[in-house]
């Protein structure tokens, strides 16, 4: 409120100048410096995309009613990184909250209403080029404590310092490319529907831009794979197609008449057709994925039981434990998206 009165008190004297001297130059100018003034960025923050983790952000935004509610969208957007597009808008009232992703980081800022589009995103834009320069993909892949980089903090404050004094903007960037880039690539607005209430509960989450599709809650991205989960999907591609090479035998073996059981070609077909949806459950999010993944095992094991006169111990010991752990895999590689409530 205090924050408000003081802008609008500004106006007001910016009016009376205005109005009093008419195009004097000295008075222009210093309109123009207050008219920027009432335009700031107010606090920023970088967030692994993956799991929200806040890596590292600014510390002395103010603490009113408005900012602390633009503070639950921080945590509810940090929560939602990974199913938005690289580049997004949220406008929430008299501030905008703006952000990029790149290589598996974001870079979040708060500003108010009028504060100009391009200078928004070549700050961000310039966050995210000393980020990386500064910290390797190592370092912010494995953090594991919240604002483990808050050293970063410094350059924040004294990059927004420069986006908040026009004077020491004007003559350190050249904003012609970033104005180009937003203009034929606009960063894409998101809804208040789309990212859900602040108290916890959430919409379904569903975005549509352009060149991106839609992605939907049903379709969230998975952790990133382990050197388990690659090599248990190869195991579990080699056992289905180890199941569809004995198929097609015991199809031969049948029409020569050989006595094969027709049921054997049923099981080898069901056993490939089990890997093979092993696999899909190992790379895709899908609704009770571990409820499916065990079924899906029980029908491996059901299946080796029933080819039991056709296959060694070792044969049956080797689909069993492949199945078993490729189902462990899948259990292990949740889903992205919930964060830890961390104090963003």
């Amino acid at each position: 409120m205090h924050c408000e009165a003081r802008h609008s008190e500004r106006w007001v004297s910016a009016r009376q100048l205005l109005m009093g001297r008419g195009n004097n130059s000295h008075y222009s100018d210093f309109l123009s410096s207050l008219l920027f003034e009432m335009s700031m960025i107010l606090s920023a923050s970088v967030i692994r995309v993956r799991d929200g983790l806040p890596l590292s952000a600014s510390t002395d935004y103010e603490q009113s009613t408005g900012m602390q509610e633009c503070r639950k969208y921080f945590k509810m957007l940090s929560r939602k990184l990974a199913q938005l597009p690289d580049r997004c808008t949220l406008k929430t009232g008299h501030y905008n909250i703006n952000f990029i992703s790149s290589l598996g980081v974001s870079y979040m800022m708060l500003c108010t209403e009028n504060y100009p589009n391009v200078l928004a995103f070549s700050f961000l834009d310039e966050l995210q080029k000393e980020f990386i320069t500064t910290y390797n993909m190592m370092k912010t892949n494995t953090a594991v404590r919240p604002y483990c980089f808050i050293e970063f903090d410094n350059f924040i404050q004294r990059t927004k310092q420069r986006y908040n004094n026009p004077r020491s903007l004007s003559t350190k960037i050249n904003l012609s490319d970033m104005q180009m880039e937003i203009k034929l690539r606009p960063p894409y607005q998101i809804s208040m529907y789309e990212l859900g209430s602040a108290n916890g509960v959430t919409s379904a989450f569903s975005v549509d831009c352009k060149g991106a599709g839609k992605i939907s809650s049903a379709h969230q991205r998975l952790e990133p794979a382990t050197l388990s989960g690659i090599v248990g999907f190869i195991l579990s591609l080699l056992c289905g197609a180890l199941n569809l090479i004995r198929g097609f035998h015991a199809i031969e073996s049948l029409l020569q008449s050989d006595g094969d059981d027709f049921n054997y070609i049923i099981a080898f077909f069901l056993g490939t057709a089990a890997c093979l949806y092993q696999c899909y459950l190992l790379v895709y999010y899908t609704g009770w994925r571990n409820v499916k993944s065990f079924l899906t095992f029980g029908l491996i094991c059901l299946c080796n039981m029933y080819l039991y006169e056709l296959r060694n111990l070792w044969q049956l010991f080797f689909h069993v434990t492949v199945g078993a752990f490729v189902t462990l895999q899948i259990w292990l590689r949740q889903a992205q998206g919930k964060a830890p409530d961390y104090d963003v």
